[in-house]
């Protein structure tokens, strides 16, 4: 098991000269229960290092590519080479673009900056594209996160995926009798800072006050501010260690930030180390301490009012010192302990995958329990037999038949019964997966609950339909809860669809040696020539007033075209669908068979019926413009180009029975073999939870 985390390009992971990240990183990681696991990446020329797990990223510079670009690139080549289980960025959204063709890793991000300043993550469409592709977004305050959920769409502000970890310091017992008469600043010596505002407000106390000093420690190269005074020392930039020190000995601590902090690692130092803290109302700094002064109106005569206050009121200061020590509780421990419950949970998952030989799977699909058993042979259960086959444990909601059952004057749809029954039966049955198939009536305000629950659960989705041009619906459909799914499957390519930036896949439509147990092509004794099965829904085998399918036109034009043929047409032509058994029997007594799907064709797509024919013996005919060549050969279906070109081919496989026969018992072999319930369940498992293995397609 492996962490590696990737500082920003040019972090100084130094003691010399350490911001507030290399020192998060570095107290956390030590003492953490993955330090042995724990790799850290960066680039500085400090040859004096944190810890000795740091790796400094060298790479040759480029006009071509920018230093950061090559940086990340050159922590990618590392990265192939140990294969971690998770990654860990800081504070650079920008770098997950590079990293989102590596599915294994988890991925988390941290922002110790404002996530609405920051390249990666500005934009409203930039922060949606984080939350669906990193598994963790970790925000050092409340005030950080808040900003990066600044309008964004409802569904995405309770993402259980978005979590505060606050920064941290190493817990000291101070004696504070011990404390002089000091009021330390430390921070960049600049008006974001408010280092003018503690100059103007510091002078007249030292003024007023001969036993009291002032210590400054750091500097600004592009900013010129000064302040003399015989008792204000200004000591520069300092390493760690001794601005620790300086703050032992402080008594008060001031921190005047105009600007809106993310966090504000100054104060929270301050008040680890008994400092009665005087602090701004900007951004994040109201949560870096538990007893202090917070001022709202941050000007210099208030900070020098509320100094005076703790100086004439010697008691009042021991109070917020001795509280801020007694209260203090962002410890480097409590930090790594949340840091390290998140990477638990994100290993656990991982380690699912060596070990998911017997998952427990909740199925949410509709089993078409109400139509008596006419679609016995449906995707559901074909995926259901599957996922059994490979021996784990499934339980089945039909959501639909649950829909029909729980409708009541109250709830007159039954959604709400569902979806408290779906709760309710996650909470009994403690699944590791949840399977989506084409359950609607199951609301996102549900899954949130299941994740804020259960965040180990798996989530995960598959589709059949088509959701191009008046299909749209479809993929509205398709796309309503994808921000909830690990992963998503549909019967279409998913570039054909658009659908490639999210972690979608193609599935093929499963066959089932259980359901598709027919050989056609043994039938010597067929009455029919060409079967040809299509529906308007369950209910309806006649388009409704005003409706037109496009298939209807291809199959009159060869029934008038080849007036010799016998056709065995269900579904138009105001001849009702078949269902259940009849449709197999009707398909039993048929040579050959058409599949046809609505719509210009799309690459892959097919409803489940190429399943049903292929797999069920009978030759097949097949639009050659659904590139499905590319999953069978000519030996296995008939590819067509045109109307004509079927016209003719069918024609002709009608009259060479042995070619004919011969061609739909490999196309039925080769369905089997590649594309059975099995394989295909076994597909979306791997996805699922990240296993790499060889299939098919």
């Amino acid at each position: 098991m492996k962490i590696s985390i990737l500082l920003p390009y040019k972090e100084n992971f130094s003691p010399l000269y350490a911001g507030a990240v290399s020192i998060f990183i570095n107290d956390t990681s030590k003492i953490s229960k993955f330090k042995k696991n724990i790799i850290i990446y960066g680039n500085t020329t400090n040859k004096l290092r944190f810890s000795k797990s740091y790796i400094n990223l060298e790479y040759k510079k480029s006009f071509l590519k920018s230093s950061s670009k090559s940086y990340i690139l050159e922590f990618l080549k590392k990265e192939k080479e140990i294969k971690s289980d998770i990654i860990e960025l800081h504070n650079r959204p920008s770098y997950l673009k590079y990293l989102t063709n590596l599915n294994y890793p988890k991925k988390v991000l941290y922002f110790h900056n404002d996530p609405l300043e920051m390249s990666g993550s500005r934009k409203i469409n930039d922060r949606i594209f984080l939350i669906d592709n990193l598994d963790k977004i970790i925000f050092n305050s409340s005030w950080s996160k808040s900003r990066f959920i600044k309008k964004l769409p409802i569904a995405y502000l309770s993402s259980n995926k978005l979590i505060v970890i606050k920064q941290s310091i190493s817990r000291k017992q101070i004696n504070l009798k011990k404390n002089k008469k000091i009021i330390i600043f430390v921070g960049k010596l600049n008006s974001d800072k408010g280092y003018d505002i503690f100059g103007k407000a510091v002078l007249p106390i030292l003024t007023k006050y001969k036993d009291w000093s002032a210590t400054v420690i750091g500097d600004e190269p592009r900013e010129k501010i000064y302040f003399e005074h015989p008792r204000l020392k200004n000591l520069g930039f300092q390493n760690h260690k001794y601005v620790l020190k300086n703050l032992e000995e402080a008594s008060i601590a001031v921190v005047c930030s105009r600007w809106n902090e993310p966090f504000g690692r100054t104060s929270l130092e301050a008040a680890s180390r008994g400092c009665g803290v005087i602090i701004s109302d900007r951004g994040g700094l109201k949560e870096t301490i538990t007893d202090g002064i917070i001022l709202r109106n941050i000007t210099a005569e208030n900070f020098s009012k509320n100094i005076n206050k703790l100086i004439v009121n010697p008691k009042l200061l021991l109070k917020y010192q001795t509280n801020s020590l007694r209260n203090f509780y962002l410890t480097n421990k409590f930090a790594s302990q949340q840091i390290d419950n998140y990477r638990k949970n994100l290993l656990y998952a991982n380690k699912q995958n060596f070990n998911i030989s017997k998952l427990k799977i909740l199925h949410i699909t509709n089993l078409n329990e109400k139509h008596s058993g006419r679609l016995f042979y449906n995707t559901g259960r074909r995926i259901n037999n599957g996922l059994i086959k490979l021996d784990h444990k499934v339980l089945t909601l039909s959501d639909r038949d649950l829909l029909t059952n729980y409708k009541t004057l109250r709830d007159i749809t039954g959604t709400k019964k569902l979806n408290n029954t779906f709760i309710e039966t996650v909470r009994n049955f403690k699944p590791d997966l949840i399977l989506l198939g084409h359950a609607d009536s199951i609301k996102s305000e549900t899954l949130e609950i299941i994740k804020k629950e259960s965040p180990n659960i798996k989530i995960s989705q598959w589709f059949l339909d088509r959701m191009d041009t008046k299909w749209k619906s479809n993929k509205i459909r398709f796309l309503d809860k994808i921000k909830y799914m690990d992963y998503s499957f549909c019967t279409t390519e998913p570039k054909a669809l658009n659908l490639d930036k999210y972690k979608v896949s193609f599935i093929p439509n499963p066959v089932d040696s259980s359901i598709d147990d027919l050989k056609v092509y043994e039938n010597k004794k067929a009455e029919f020539d060409l079967f040809f099965a299509m529906s308007h829904g369950v209910h309806r085998g006649v388009l409704k007033k005003g409706k037109y399918d496009d298939r209807e036109k291809l199959i009159n034009f060869l029934i008038k075209k080849n007036p010799n043929i016998k056709f065995n047409i269900f579904g138009m032509n105001k001849i009702q669908p078949i269902w259940g058994e009849d449709f197999k029997n009707q398909l039993y007594n048929s040579k050959i068979a058409l599949n046809l799907s609505q719509g210009v064709p799309l690459k892959y797509y097919s409803s489940d019926r190429i399943a049903q024919l292929m797999g069920n013996g009978i030759a097949t005919l097949v639009d050659k413009k659904t590139e499905l060549n590319k999953l069978f050969s000519d030996k296995e279906v008939i590819f067509y180009n045109t109307a004509s070109d079927l016209s003719k081919k069918l024609n002709f496989m009608l009259k060479n029975h042995k070619l004919r026969n011969r061609l739909a018992k490999k196309g039925r072999s080769i369905y089997h073999k590649k594309f059975n319930s099995k394989i295909v369940a076994d597909f979306i498992i791997c996805k699922i939870f990240n296993i790499n293995k060889k299939f098919n397609w």
